[in-house]
């Protein structure tokens, strides 16, 4: 199992990444999120990779975090989630906001990425919520936890807030994570106005 890559980046496809390592270039399919990590051209860096042997073929799958070889593990442990339709998800979810639509059991986030109906989104986040749950959550992962708790409850200041901002567009997800970490005793009118400018600053 090929864990790292780090070499020379020689070359930068549409959804890959040619890293030489010893006069030999490794081919890694990956997502839009690691493409736009690379630096320049020529310069060294380094991947995380995932080697898929399949009949015929080998293929290998790079990524420019840890927590994003590790969301794709995890997705492709999935039925029904091969290697193409992960990419796609870690093309739209960075493996924070992934995170957080399985605590918030998200699906409309899910569906945004090609090849990915309510059906399949509604098997990822079953499959994967309790994995989730039974790791180690970041401290922003426990805060939107928190908020997802105040969202069942359907009370308080930051479950009010979150519903404006659903009501204006955003996913549930996307709302709890703009929120999540503001003191609870914070009026509705500045928890939106705080989500609203770190909505915006993400998009």
């Amino acid at each position: 199992m090929i864990y790292s890559l780090r070499g020379k980046l020689i070359h930068v496809g549409e959804n890959t990444a040619v890293i030489e390592c010893g006069g030999v270039g490794y081919l890694c399919s990956t997502t839009r999120t690691t493409l736009n990590a690379l630096p320049a051209q020529g310069s060294e860096v380094m991947l995380y990779t995932y080697m898929n042997v399949r009949e015929g073929a080998i293929d290998l799958f790079g990524f420019a975090t840890i927590a994003e070889q590790n969301c794709f593990r995890r997705l492709t442990s999935v039925s029904g989630v091969g290697p193409k339709v992960a990419l796609g998800i870690l093309s739209e979810l960075k493996p924070d906001q992934l995170m957080l639509s399985l605590v918030s059991q998200d699906v409309k986030s899910l569906t945004r990425a090609p090849g990915v109906g309510k059906k399949l989104a509604e098997r990822i986040l079953l499959e994967l919520r309790d994995k989730v749950k039974n790791e180690e959550l970041s401290q922003q992962l426990q805060q939107v936890s928190q908020v997802s708790d105040q969202l069942a409850s359907g009370s308080g200041n930051i479950a009010e807030a979150v519903s404006a901002l659903v009501v204006l567009g955003y996913s549930q997800s996307e709302a709890a994570r703009a929120i999540a970490g503001q003191p609870a005793e914070t009026s509705v009118q500045d928890l939106i106005k705080t989500g609203l400018k770190k909505l915006a600053g993400s998009r």
